[in-house]
């Protein structure tokens, strides 16, 4: 049994408090929020009588000595809440997206490795069973080297709160999960990025709501990325509309249920290369899903003594990065060389 400490107990926590229950073997010893009553309110939707309320995360640090973190705070907060954690001896969990700032990024990637602590982020849709089995069959090579992927995002969310006061808000808040499968499904690292953002005359958004990104990975795929978070009609999935085109053929996924992949045959059809329909393969054994719960799991097998988590912070900055350079590259309106 884990002692954990939770963080925020906004709309997104109910995820984080239901996939500890699933899990079974973690003990929610602390809730913090700032509205203790908030924390109070989880206690008890939860069945957390033993657990301690508070609006200090160091006074629940002090007094229950855990050994898990979960981060479920604002952005603003993330840098402060994960050097805590860390700094008393944790393993952390935080939601995306990781930092503020690429320096805070490294600076909790070098706390995590001097602390010989685990931290990881929720980049939940990793774990989607549809994007394992894109992978998988990318990895299959049936459709060749990836040489682009190519997505799109357009839905017209009402959020309230802080969302519609963030700048960059499409980048830094949702982009990064698009951003994040396509370096897993292109099993490669961004090297550069062109990015531009604009705000519609009907935005509700204080800044960057829409915008478009081309990407360059090392391994000279291209990843165009088009997306307004104040588009309404014809709605995107959440997780985009994907095309990726390898060398041989093509994988099409409208980021809902329905995956279509062509590769190419010997021969022609007149002026095109023949093409046949190719299986999309099924989920196996070997599949990481479940969303949350699928982070989480790896994250809890990691703390005792299993593989690192695939979204551990060492991995997900290279993600991260990706949005930091979309938003250097729309605020100075040149190409941008992504580092780490």
């Amino acid at each position: 049994m884990q002692r954990a400490v939770l963080v925020g107990c906004g709309a997104m926590s109910k995820a984080w408090f239901e996939a500890a229950r699933t899990i079974g073997d973690i003990d929610i010893v602390g809730v913090v929020d700032l509205a203790r009553e908030r924390a109070e309110a989880r206690i008890a939707e939860f069945g957390l009588g033993a657990a301690i309320a508070s609006d200090s995360l160091s006074a629940v640090l002090a007094k229950t000595s855990p050994d898990l973190l979960f981060d479920v705070v604002v952005p603003a907060a993330r840098h402060a809440t994960v050097a805590a954690g860390l700094d008393a001896g944790c393993h952390v969990l935080s939601e995306k997206p990781m930092a503020e700032t690429m320096d805070e990024a490294r600076d909790l990637v070098g706390r995590a490795r001097g602390a010989g602590r685990i931290h990881a982020v929720v980049q939940n849709r990793r774990y989607l069973a549809q994007i394992r089995r894109i992978r998988q069959l990318v990895a299959s090579g049936a459709v060749g080297d990836v040489t682009s992927l190519h997505c799109d995002f357009f839905l017209g969310p009402h959020f309230g709160g802080f969302r519609e006061e963030m700048r960059h808000v499409l980048f830094l808040d949702m982009a990064i999960h698009t951003f994040d499968a396509a370096r897993f499904l292109a099993g490669d690292a961004a090297s550069a990025v062109y990015a531009r953002e604009w705000e519609p005359s009907n935005s509700w958004y204080s800044q960057g709501s829409s915008a478009a990104a081309i990407f360059e990975f090392s391994n000279g795929a291209i990843f165009t990325y088009r997306g307004s978070w104040c588009a309404d009609g014809l709605r995107t999935s959440w997780e985009s509309s994907w095309r990726i085109v390898g060398s041989k053929g093509t994988i099409v996924w409208d980021g809902h249920d329905d995956i279509r992949a062509e590769a190419v045959t010997s021969g022609k059809d007149g002026l095109f290369s023949g093409v046949t329909a190719v299986e999309i393969p099924p989920l196996d054994a070997s599949h990481r899903i479940g969303g949350h719960l699928g982070v989480m799991q790896d994250f809890i097998a990691a703390t005792r003594g299993g593989s690192a988590p695939e979204t551990a912070g060492t991995e997900n900055i290279k993600s991260l990065a990706m949005v930091f350079g979309a938003i250097q590259s729309a605020e100075t309106g040149r190409r941008i060389e992504i580092t780490i």
